[in-house]
């Protein structure tokens, strides 16, 4: 079966890129009609009109610039704080003395903000520091080193926005970045269970056989027994180690964290019929117990929930005799499917699958709680010494139904 990858892709800052397009668009249309506002009042409106038609030429041409980190460099980040300087110190030169004493706002005004923003959002705090402080220097010498109080009001304000800005962006970024790695690392962990159950399934049992029928002949075959059992403790060892390490983690900071995902899409277009993959289990020792109608799941979860009952047969043969009888009960309720899995033989004693588990066993904890945990549904596992062992698997259909359909796109 092809496996593709899925790639996730997280974004706290992409939001702002898209705000501060839309705030340097208004911030143009408010600066040009404060000028139109006090057209008659300005002492050389032809400088202003000069300005204005450049700084609307420039937010309209570089709107693609500030869509994310990755366009808006350090290059663009320069010439657009220059322009937002230059507008600042224009105004001395555009406005009397008498306007700009009396408060007159700067011909880029509040522009001049989202040049600083654009700092912070790209570099951080520390850029966005960088900016406004040119951005402070240039309103001293606009106010000839006498600031008035809306002044100071405004170069504060921003100031200490951008920097919060800027602040919040390094702390969303490296957020991210954990994330991702938390996403990474649950993929790996349920790859490594995903294997897990098929080395249990196939590979730990063929070794235990080996080991066992060895030590029974005896001779060169007790050796090669010796041998088998051996690799089988190696790989128990292996399968239920660490993490697998994800080299993986993110990949470009402009666009946000990126995490991926291998998945193995579903080779069928519908729900299969959960009876015929269980048809085969059926024998001489195994009675199968099944509804007249379909038992329709979608075709991931049916193979997991017949690979869990497979799972249990071979616990039943490996724990309670190759002469054991079990007994396999499907029930299709309206929300779920149950299927039992019973036997006659001794039971488990108490705390024998704990003991199991800690020595590498997992058998029940992945081969069968496990497909059951990744489907969304239950194993229940009662045993009484003596009076034989039930496996009750619970799948959802919801939940078995969107999987199936989440792997097929």
């Amino acid at each position: 079966m092809a496996k593709r990858e899925r790639v996730m892709r997280m974004s706290v800052e992409q939001p702002l890129w898209r705000a501060l397009t839309g705030y340097r668009v208004l911030t143009m249309v408010y600066a040009i009609g404060l000028f139109a506002s006090a057209y008659d009042e300005v002492a050389r409106p032809w400088v202003a009109i000069a300005y204005f038609a450049v700084l609307a030429v420039w937010t309209l041409a570089t709107l693609p610039r500030v869509a994310n980190a990755a366009s808006c460099t350090k290059r663009f980040l320069a010439a657009d704080l220059t322009i937002a300087l230059t507008g600042i110190l224009l105004t001395r030169v555009a406005e009397s003395p008498e306007r700009i004493d009396a408060g007159a706002p700067t011909l880029p005004s509040i522009w001049a903000a989202g040049a600083v923003l654009a700092f912070a959002i790209k570099g951080g705090w520390r850029w966005a520091a960088f900016a406004s402080t040119l951005v402070a220097v240039a309103n001293l010498i606009h106010r000839s080193g006498v600031p008035t109080r809306d002044t100071v009001h405004m170069v504060l304000l921003v100031w200490i926005a951008s920097i919060a800005i800027g602040y919040v962006v390094e702390v969303a970024r490296a957020s991210e970045r954990t994330l991702a790695r938390a996403l990474e690392i649950e993929a790996a962990t349920r790859e490594r269970e995903r294997l897990a159950r098929d080395i249990h399934d196939g590979v730990l049992q063929v070794l235990a056989m080996v080991q066992r029928r060895g030590v029974v002949i005896g001779g060169e075959a007790a050796e090669l027994g010796r041998l088998a059992g051996e690799q089988e403790v190696a790989l128990r060892t292996l399968v239920s180690g660490g993490l697998v390490p994800v080299p993986r983690v993110s990949e470009d900071a402009a666009e946000g964290a990126v995490v991926r995902a291998v998945e193995e899409p579903d080779d069928s277009d519908g729900p299969v019929d959960l009876r015929a993959l269980l048809a085969p289990y059926a024998g001489a020792l195994v009675s199968l117990a099944e509804p007249g109608a379909p038992v329709s799941l979608a075709p991931a979860a049916a193979r997991e929930l017949s690979a869990a009952v497979g799972a249990a047969l071979d616990n039943v043969r490996k724990h309670a005799g190759e002469h054991a009888r079990a007994w396999i009960l499907v029930e299709d309720e309206p929300d779920e499917v149950i299927v039992t899995v019973r036997d006659d033989g001794p039971g488990i004693p108490e705390g024998r699958l704990a003991q199991a588990e800690g020595e590498g066993r997992l058998g029940v904890a992945l081969s069968i709680r496990g497909r059951l945990r990744d489907l969304g549904g239950t194993a229940e596992l009662i045993s009484v010494p003596g009076q034989g062992t039930e496996v009750e698997l619970k799948v959802p259909k919801a939940g078995s139904a969107s999987r199936g359909k989440a792997e097929q796109r």
